[in-house]
């Protein structure tokens, strides 16, 4: 079995796989990105290590034996000004920072090209814990009925339309109206933006839920490092949006805390929903 690296930021995903690494049996170290990680990985094997400190991350994965890496979890876009890499890191930033004027996605492909070049193998989250994402169909007790489905074609084909863009990955549409697309406030603040600025009538209600959130992954995005994520967080914010559910396509969105926010959708009366791409 290949030792995995887990290169760790913020959010409870890394957490997630290193709990599953361990249940499983799979050995793995965990690299926690200084400012970033979560405190409770504190107790796997693992060293805390800067953002731009490249080459002492990837000779302390080369000293635990690890032949893949997880690069998982948040991490904001770094001041590229303010980092304090070492001498890896240092020959590597001319072509980081080339990168990420390009954009977000092009900048996490460079930085996947420089493990893959010291031999890594690279592995999504949902390869490294492969029940991260929705299948097809509802996760929960909660389906969505006739007169969602064109909510849900619209705002899977509006996600689709800005991801092509490079501009985000989800959108919100009630009763075939585009409420909002996510751009870099993410999706937490779209969402927000829709319960507190849209006006009552345009959408649903607690108790009275119309519309969906779509999310899906961008065309050009690297799906080993940034697929779409939901979690208790949006379902929570999607129902005080009044959205009747979310959607998202079949193994491109990962569910955080998949059982509660289960539970949750279910005691909301939402449905969060696995759609083929084939078909939608």
């Amino acid at each position: 079995m290949v030792k995995l690296g887990l290169i760790a930021g913020g959010g409870t995903l890394p957490l997630e796989i290193a709990q599953h690494c361990e249940q499983s049996g799979r050995p793995f170290f965990v690299i926690r990105l200084k400012g970033f990680s979560d405190p409770q990985l504190e107790g796997f094997p693992g060293v805390e290590i800067g953002l731009a400190e490249v080459g002492k991350s990837i000779r302390a994965l080369k000293r635990a034996g690890c032949g893949a890496v997880c690069l998982v979890g948040n991490v904001a876009r770094p001041d590229f000004a303010a980092l304090k890499p070492d001498l890896k890191g240092l020959t590597l930033l001319p072509k980081l920072l080339l990168a990420a004027g390009k954009g977000d996605d092009a900048l996490l492909r460079a930085v996947l090209d420089v493990f893959r070049s010291e031999g890594f193998a690279v592995e999504g989250a949902h390869e490294a814990k492969v029940d991260l994402t929705l299948a097809a169909g509802p996760i929960g007790k909660i389906s969505p009925g006739p007169e969602h489905l064109a909510d849900i074609s619209r705002a899977m084909d509006v996600a689709r339309a800005i991801g092509s863009q490079d501009i985000g990955q989800g959108a919100v549409v009630c009763n075939g109206l585009v409420l909002a697309v996510e751009a870099q406030e993410g999706t937490d603040a779209m969402l927000r933006r829709v319960a507190v600025e849209i006006r009552p009538e345009l959408k649903g209600k607690p108790g009275a839920s119309r519309g969906v959130l779509a999310k899906v992954p961008k065309p050009i995005q690297e799906r080993q490092i940034d697929l779409p994520t939901i979690g208790l967080a949006t379902i929570q914010r999607a129902a005080a949006a009044g959205l009747a559910g979310v959607v998202g396509e079949v193994g491109g969105l990962l569910v955080l805390d998949r059982e509660a926010v289960i539970a949750l959708a279910d005691d909301l009366g939402m449905f969060v929903f696995g759609v083929d791409p084939a078909g939608s």
